[in-house]
């Protein structure tokens, strides 16, 4: 299992990312996918060996990957890159060269790390603009998780609108590199 990418926050540490083992990280990843917080994950009633099954199935998956979120070299959080020409989205949006498909998942804790959720988000973001060829992520969250919506327009997304997936209803929204840089720059500025 390798790493493939570090960021250091300037306040909370290092965050990394590192490839998923389907089945050394299901029972984890079962903990975190059935937990209540995770309802928009759409998985509260799998069983271990359902999500292990998930993740060798994404695994093989040619357009499809998944990764563990390490912070101070612990897991703290689950990543998705997807290709949405493939995966998610086909036929529900105007597919443009670059498009980068994204989930993620924070594991869930008894007491919050105020910022940490941010800099989750902000950590996925700058590894997927680590890719000379992403243009512009994509993420299509349920319609109902206002909590994600203030995360991602907190780091540049911007809603196309809503779109209708066979497991829900989804706010369609993308980033491009400027913006999520331009997001980046000016909240850094505001805590300055």
């Amino acid at each position: 299992m390798s790493v493939v990418h570090t960021r250091a926050d300037d306040r909370l540490g290092e965050f990394a990312l590192r490839t998923l083992d389907p089945d050394a990280d299901a029972a984890l990843l079962h903990t975190w996918v059935t937990h209540p917080k995770a309802a928009f994950w759409l998985m509260q009633d799998a069983n271990p060996a359902q999500v292990a099954e998930e993740y060798r199935r994404i695994a093989d998956h040619p357009h499809h990957d998944a990764y563990l979120g390490l912070w101070r070299g612990r897991p703290a959080f689950l990543a998705e890159r997807y290709d949405p020409a493939h995966v998610e989205l086909v036929g529900l949006y105007d597919n443009q060269p670059g498009d980068v498909g994204m989930h993620f998942l924070c594991a869930p804790v008894g007491t919050p790390v105020r910022g940490f959720t941010r800099a989750v988000i902000r950590t996925v973001m700058a590894w997927l603009f680590d890719d000379p060829t992403t243009r512009r992520v994509v993420v299509e969250p349920d319609v109902r998780n206002t909590a994600v919506h203030a995360l991602n327009a907190a780091v540049g997304f911007e809603v196309l609108g809503t779109i209708t997936k066979p497991e829900k209803d989804a706010l369609l929204s993308v980033c491009t590199r400027a913006q999520f840089q331009a997001a980046v720059t000016d909240s850094e500025g505001a805590q300055a």
